[in-house]
């Protein structure tokens, strides 16, 4: 939370404007002079790459608390899965008959929203990644829902916006994946994984990982499509290789529909940790 008390010192915002209003001069001209966190070129130089970081953590993380968010239900997705309606517009067929999964995420989003505004929309807001395809169902879910939802967008080679239905004041934009990828798992009730490419199985895979290694409590995490996930992935042949425990094999469900997920999360008996269960 934001304290706003009583200090005996000048604020930043004020030295900032009385800088500017200063006489120009070489010496007040040249970059040297300017202050320090008003010197933008100053800010994006190699250096200060460890504050920049810090800056991408601190920012989102201060805005969600001054909102008071607690918790939030994480959905991960393909950009490219389109809306029913546009299905015909899809680059291949495969593509074309998951469109369902972009109303099954919508209809997912809507029935979390309605839970979260009973505590306010400080509990279980939806997060995604603001983009289009399943990002935007989730929003947009959450959006119809009379609710609030959070967009963790990042900057990419290729122009990219957020989607229109993320809640303004939480829509956020990066420029580091990891630190996109912390503010996802730092306040998640739950993991939803929707179909999807490279971003969301890496997006997938980090957070197994973090709760197979017990750096993250274990939370409801459903995969949605078992068809689609058992044709990428060969779960099994992991745990047969060893590469993974069968009791990895736990760590997450299948679901097809909204319902399924909701009806898991609600119905939620927290496992005991990694380190406490016998044998491992």
């Amino acid at each position: 939370m934001r304290e706003d008390r009583p200090s005996p010192f000048r604020d930043a915002q004020t030295d900032r404007s009385t800088a500017q209003e200063v006489p120009e001069t070489p010496q007040t001209r040249s970059p040297s002079y300017k202050l320090a966190f008003a010197d933008q070129e100053f800010l994006l130089r190699d250096e200060l790459r460890p504050v920049r970081l810090q800056l991408e953590l601190l920012k989102p993380e201060m805005l969600m608390a001054e909102r008071e968010i607690t918790s939030t239900i994480v959905m991960f997705g393909g950009a490219r899965i389109p809306e029913p309606s546009q299905r015909h517009r899809a680059r291949t067929q495969t593509l074309a008959d998951l469109s369902r999964y972009y109303d099954e995420a919508r209809e997912f989003a809507r029935l979390m929203t309605n839970k979260s505004k009973e505590s306010g929309c400080r509990e279980n807001v939806i997060v995604t990644g603001g983009g289009p395809g399943v990002m935007e169902a989730g929003n947009r879910g959450a959006h119809e829902a009379g609710g609030c939802s959070i967009g963790l967008n990042i900057v990419l080679p290729h122009e990219q916006a957020p989607n229109l239905f993320v809640t303004p004041e939480l829509s956020f934009n990066f420029h580091y994946f990891a630190i996109r990828k912390m503010h996802f798992l730092m306040r998640a009730r739950a993991i939803t994984i929707f179909p999807g490419g490279f971003g969301t199985m890496d997006e997938m895979f980090e957070s197994l990982t973090l709760i197979q290694t017990g750096r993250m409590h274990r939370v409801p995490f459903l995969l949605f499509g078992r068809e689609f996930w058992d044709s990428i992935i060969n779960w099994q042949a992991l745990a047969d290789a060893g590469t993974i425990s069968k009791e990895d094999l736990d760590l997450f469900r299948f679901v097809d529909t909204a319902q399924e997920a909701v009806h898991i999360i609600e119905n939620w008996e927290p496992a005991p940790p990694r380190d406490e269960i016998p044998g491992r």
